[in-house]
């Protein structure tokens, strides 16, 4: 574990050798880019709210999701993660966000809930965290949100792809949002492709830029 800028933790991956977050601020990321870039902009327009997170790693952005929430709104939220964090893992980073006794056990809730089942964290937030392959996910289900935080192009470039995204496109409603911390040209073209409509947004800290992606309305 390592404390970022911020003073939130963040947590290295051996298997892909590189963090779950930014060094410069890992919850700082994550409410840049996920709910003040995301969710913010899509409960202007809807009070149901259906999430798909590519990469449920840390729960971090979960627990962020569930904290921004508001009251009238309710969430169902699809997390991916095919390597799921260890009891020891998940316990030294949320010690290391030194939240409150309600806190905590909101976010043991969010790694203690069974997988493949559709569980309630709390009231008007469900989630389903499906312990897959990105690549091998299918869905029935429309998504209003992508919170697309896999790794890095570098270190999951078959992730960043153009037939990916076309994926994630079929699954998203119309006027539906992606957001990731992403911003390099062949990423953007990628997603331009695939049919979205882009937007380059100020990155969070230590980054220039960032991306949302909007599907068309239809």
């Amino acid at each position: 574990m390592q404390l970022t800028k911020d003073h939130s933790p963040t947590l290295f991956s051996d298997r892909f050798q590189a963090f779950y977050h930014s060094t410069h601020g890992a919850l700082t990321e994550t409410e840049h880019v996920f709910i003040k870039a995301g969710l913010e902009k899509v409960i202007e327009k809807s009070s149901f709210v259906s999430i798909l997170e590519i990469g449920f790693g840390t729960g971090l952005n979960a627990f962020a999701t569930i904290t921004a929430k508001p009251e009238n709104i309710g969430i169902h939220y699809t997390a991916l993660e095919k390597y799921p964090l260890r009891s020891n893992e998940v316990k030294l980073f949320m010690n290391a966000l030194h939240l409150t006794d309600s806190e905590k056990e909101v976010f043991r809730k969010l790694h203690q809930c069974r997988w493949n089942i559709t569980e309630k964290i709390e009231t008007g937030f469900d989630l389903l965290k499906l312990e897959t392959d990105f690549l091998d996910f299918k869905s029935h289900q429309s998504f209003n949100l992508v919170y697309f935080d896999a790794f890095a192009p570098d270190v999951q470039p078959e992730l960043w792809t153009i037939t990916f995204f076309e994926e994630l496109y079929l699954m998203m409603k119309s006027g539906g949002v992606l957001t990731t911390y992403c911003a390099k040209g062949y990423v953007k073209r990628n997603l331009k492709a695939a049919g979205f409509i882009l937007e380059a947004l100020p990155g969070p800290p230590g980054k220039r830029e960032m991306t949302r992606a909007t599907k068309p309305l239809i």
